[in-house]
């Protein structure tokens, strides 16, 4: 898609009589009055228009993204984001990184600096044999992985990731480990109340 300047013209014409000794004595006696404003062009005064292009520019075209974001203390949710670098960023909530974690043709894409930020912790991820390998802090989102881009998710990647993430992960430290508790995702009106008690 291209992004166009157009000029438009128009030409206000009208022929004022004046009595001079010479055409250049005539010419500067109407701009004269012109610029009091003796002589003033209105509509009825329109003869014409010209339109034509000032300048041309390609415009990059930003898609859309069916994507999951996965908060801390919340259940997955399916959002539509557009694939920017400033969307990406604002969903995360800072500088993304992406990270690869799973076999299947997905993305994480998180706050690089989420830990470094003391974000809230906010999901664990596990290796095939079920031990933590890595632990997200912050919001993230789970893309789809294009040969040259993020692409939206198959409906079978959310399903399937949703499950993944369904429970929100509570983190402990115990006799120096990290105990991970899965909770029960909270629905809309109990996180509502939730949140009023806490004030």
């Amino acid at each position: 898609m291209k992004e166009f300047d157009i000029t438009i013209t128009e030409t206000l014409e009208k022929v004022v009589t004046v009595k001079a000794e010479s055409q250049e004595e005539a010419e500067d006696l109407v701009h004269d009055q012109w610029s009091q404003s003796i002589h003033v062009l209105d509509a009825d005064n329109f003869t014409g228009a010209t339109i034509k292009t000032s300048a041309t520019r390609e415009i990059e075209e930003v898609s859309k993204l069916t994507v999951l974001l996965i908060e801390p203390m919340k259940p997955p949710s399916v959002v539509e984001i557009s694939s920017d670098l400033d969307s990406l960023q604002k969903a995360v909530g800072g500088y993304i990184e992406t990270a690869h974690f799973f076999n299947d043709p997905i993305e994480i894409v998180c706050n690089e600096e989420g830990k470094i930020n003391s974000l809230p912790l906010n999901r664990a991820i596990y290796n095939e044999q079920g031990d933590m390998v890595e632990i997200l802090a912050g919001s993230f989102l789970i893309v789809g992985d294009g040969e040259e881009d993020f692409e939206s998710l198959s409906p079978e990647m959310i399903d399937k990731y949703s499950k993944v993430f369904e429970k929100p992960e509570k983190f402990f430290k115990l006799a120096g480990a990290v105990v991970v508790q899965k909770l029960e995702p909270l629905k809309e009106k109990d996180a509502t109340e939730k949140t009023q008690m806490e004030r």
